[in-house]
């Protein structure tokens, strides 16, 4: 279109008129609600308008083209400041969304700075990774990185995804771990805080996670049935410690061979706190927005809020299931069992038992077999349907520690699988997709 060069001979407002299309002019120049103005400006920067609309129609003369002309240069304007404005917008709330983001955060660790672990510049995490060259693994938080630390020990280093580091699950973290110390429970030993840039420092773990074990398909000689046992303690006093050994009762919301990871004595801590939630230790039932956890693990009060409240008997319930798949050394819901009695596990194990039948074992002494019958009556116990019946984790303590013959059969449980709930209801749980432990398995 035809343009002016003619701006500079004219101060501001004219100037930003003159550089306008010719067609655009001929809009002004005709418009109704600038007429009145028009008749003020000066007498040859009028002149010149004129000018420009009388080129544009002898040019066009055609008065249908002109005015397409007109309607499509006004449609193309107004298009182009909508979009602007839309993306003025966006980048005004993505901006502001990060530094309540980034406020929240520093309230947080100025509110709490007595208990929180050190902290490391991101300098310093890249340092100590070596450019984060030796990956773990990689997960729905993040990746693990193994780093070493100043005084030689080495570190697994959780660099939180930009899509999971809004602020919650890091505060979650630094404020469940930051204030537990107990030998069942991953010690957190430093965090970084850098603009969008944050990382978790763990104690690292040799032996991986606990599914690593028990899911691995093959005949693990490292996984006895006494080990197995012990483990199963080890996860039940650091659940129990969580509820009632802390100021706050802490509830885990994740609990899953995943977030078991094991040291180089096989000794278990329970991690991956970016679930967590804090409560005071006389709320027996607490509020929650939405379903948390992962599927397979989650209580059917997550999803039927006819069954009960919320509260501590959640995390039982997922010992309960993890506690099973540790006995069956398999996942409790398999579609491709041998057998269609098999499919769920949970099921088929306490149909055995009240055939009167044991779980088959193989080779394996009387005491293993009572060992293992335990821990299944136990598991029983923690996966009933209504939680007014599961037990306690101190009473799952003591169950645990006492003979097999003291221990009674529960009731039939009502098994439904949690995966099943979630999909008959369209329920998705925030954190259903698999999570990551320190040892970088999703």
């Amino acid at each position: 279109m035809f343009f002016k060069s003619f701006s500079f001979l004219y101060p501001s407002p004219y100037r930003i008129l003159i550089s306008l299309p010719a067609y655009l002019l001929l809009n002004v120049y005709f418009s109704r609600t600038l007429v009145h103005y028009f008749q003020y400006l000066p007498w040859d920067f009028k002149h010149l308008i004129r000018g420009q609309v009388y080129i544009f129609y002898q040019y066009y003369k055609d008065p249908d083209t002109i005015f397409l002309e007109i309607t499509g240069g006004l449609i193309l304007a107004r298009a182009l400041l909508g979009l602007s404005i839309l993306i003025a917008v966006i980048v005004y709330k993505v901006r502001r969304r990060h530094l309540s983001v980034d406020d929240t955060i520093e309230e947080f660790l100025q509110k709490h700075n007595n208990f929180l672990p050190v902290k490391y510049s991101y300098s310093e995490i890249k340092k100590m990774t070596r450019g984060f060259k030796d990956k773990l693994g990689e997960g729905g938080y993040g990746s693990v990185f193994k780093g070493k630390l100043r005084s030689g020990n080495l570190a697994a280093i959780k660099l939180l995804a930009k899509s999971k580091a809004n602020g919650q699950d890091f505060i979650n973290e630094v404020a469940t771990i930051g204030r537990v110390h107990h030998v069942n429970v991953v010690r957190l030993i430093g965090f970084c805080v850098e603009g969008s840039k944050r990382a978790l420092l763990y104690d690292f773990m040799p032996n991986g996670s606990l599914d690593k074990l028990i899911f691995s398909g093959e005949n693990n000689t490292s996984l006895t049935c006494q080990r197995m046992f012990e483990i199963a303690l080890g996860v039940a006093r650091g659940i129990e410690y969580l509820h009632r050994g802390c100021e706050m009762q802490i509830l885990h919301f994740d609990i899953k061979p995943q977030n078991i990871l094991l040291d180089e004595n096989f000794n278990p801590k329970i991690s991956d706190f970016g679930l967590a939630k804090l409560y005071p230790r006389d709320d027996s039932i607490v509020s929650l927005t939405a379903a948390r956890g992962t599927l397979g693990y989650m209580a059917p009060e997550l999803f039927y809020k006819n069954i009960g409240g919320i509260s501590y008997k959640a995390d039982v319930y997922s010992f309960g299931m993890l506690l099973m798949e540790m006995v069956g050394r398999r996942r409790n819901l398999n579609a491709f069992a041998d057998h269609l009695s098999q499919i769920y596990f949970p099921k088929w194990i306490y149909e055995r038992f009240d055939q009167g039948e044991d779980i088959e074992l193989g080779d394996v002494t009387d005491f293993e077999k009572n060992v293992v019958r335990k821990m299944a009556i136990v598991a029983l116990w923690c996966i009933q349907m209504k939680p007014v019946i599961r037990p306690s984790m101190t009473k799952v303590l003591e169950m645990l520690e006492s003979e097999v013959e003291l221990l009674e059969m529960p009731p039939k449980p009502a098994f439904v699988p949690s995966e099943l709930s979630a999909l008959d209801h369209g329920t998705r749980s925030p954190a259903a997709a698999p999570t990551m432990s320190l040892d970088g398995r999703s």
